[in-house]
């Protein structure tokens, strides 16, 4: 059995061709190191420079700061989706292209283009986006981090949390609050603070339960003080910009989590075909063809509803309470699907060795960041007027 998919008018032969190029790039440079970047909890920063060097970031920077000059989000959900058929989740491209990138491409200035765009293109600068803090959450309205002018500087005193590509970053987007009256939605800002920040420190690289090879940190700002050219669009304009990318974000998330459960189908399906228990094979047992048919099905369910969600993103029509429905239909089913096909490899599926063990642990950070299934659900039904 095979997760490739059948021919489908969402990818052209284009995507197909960058696919090809982009599985060969992970299969030859990132899988053989991968167990090691696991066990040193991050990805060399070498690794970025390396993607980019092939063409697999900021694909839609234009080509003058060296970019693919192409506006085409199939080409990040290949990668979303290859990086999850590798099972390599942890590398932190598709944060850097589908959710850091777009807010310097929409709202930088011809300045800061100049300054990031070209190293955002080639890796030679990381991208990271600190919204969550220590007492928030998923609350983007409590965001208490502030950000006080003061001449041609922002002085910014606060804490961030789970920040991915938290120890890697050279720019970290940071939602700060530049104004404290009015209600809770207005007053943000987006600030980029550079790497040698004076009053920017990290944190620890936090211990997760998986994607270990995610850089993961605790961001600290004290009375760091950052020039006032580093905002990112209009003042006071942060809580729109944040939520008009998390769309995009979700459908992201919603991509890989589809993939992932396919995969995880792939590999059950091998395991119980070559494994034998009472001198036959595990897959001569009713029960086993029966889940796995019913894994397969939530699989290919989820992935046709996550690229009729991708085509819609690309004509520009996908609505937030889609977006929000594909994150949660395609998370959950990972969840569910993962857990069923672990089981079919009894002890071995417990052995962190065994692909289908990661799978499971990289897993369940699906349906918590980008926003909580819970909150998907509260987007939903306020959607249905309910």
């Amino acid at each position: 059995m095979t997760t490739e998919r059948p021919s489908r008018s969402v990818y052209s032969g284009d995507h197909e061709e960058f696919r090809s190029s982009f599985r060969k790039f992970l299969e030859t440079r990132v899988v053989p190191h991968y167990d090691t970047w696991e066990k040193q909890g991050a990805f060399p920063r070498e690794m970025f420079a390396e993607a980019g060097s092939h063409g697999f970031l900021g694909m839609a920077i234009g080509e003058e700061f060296g970019g693919g000059g192409v506006d085409d989000f199939r080409f990040n959900a290949v990668i979303a989706e290859e990086v999850a058929r590798a099972g390599v989740m942890s590398f932190g491209v598709n944060l850097h292209n589908d959710i850091c990138i777009p807010y310097f491409l929409r709202y930088a200035d011809a300045d800061q283009r100049r300054r990031w765009l070209p190293g955002l293109a080639s890796g030679q600068l990381i991208a990271a986006i600190a919204m969550t803090e220590p007492g928030t959450g998923s609350d983007l309205a409590g965001i208490a981090t502030t950000a006080v002018r003061d001449g041609d500087e922002f002085v910014i005193n606060g804490a961030k949390t789970f920040i991915s590509n938290g120890i890697n970053a050279d720019l970290v987007i940071v939602a700060a609050r530049t104004e404290s009256d009015g209600d809770r939605h207005s007053g943000l800002s987006l600030i980029v603070v550079e790497r040698d920040t004076p009053g920017f420190t990290r944190g620890r690289n936090l211990d997760k339960i998986g994607m270990h090879a995610q850089d993961t940190a605790e961001l600290f700002f004290d009375d760091a003080r950052v020039p006032v050219s580093n905002i990112l669009g209009e003042l006071g304009s942060g809580f729109k910009a944040l939520v008009s990318n998390l769309p995009q974000e979700r459908l992201t998330i919603a991509v890989a989590s589809a993939a992932a459960a396919a995969r995880a189908v792939e590999l059950a399906s091998e395991y119980v075909t070559e494994r034998t228990a009472f001198g036959k094979p595990l897959s001569a047992n009713q029960n086993t063809r029966f889940t796995l048919a019913d894994c397969h099905v939530q699989a290919e369910v989820v992935r046709t509803f996550v690229a009729d969600c991708l085509a819609s993103h690309v004509d520009g029509t996908l609505s937030a309470d889609r977006a929000a429905m594909a994150k949660l239909a395609a998370t959950e089913a990972q969840g569910v699907v993962v857990d069923k096909c672990l089981q079919m490899f009894g002890g071995y599926g417990y052995m962190a060795e065994f692909p289908i063990a990661r799978a499971y642990v990289d897993a369940r950070v699906q349906r918590i960041y980008g926003g909580t299934s819970e909150i998907m659900k509260e987007i939903i039904g306020k959607s249905m007027g309910v």
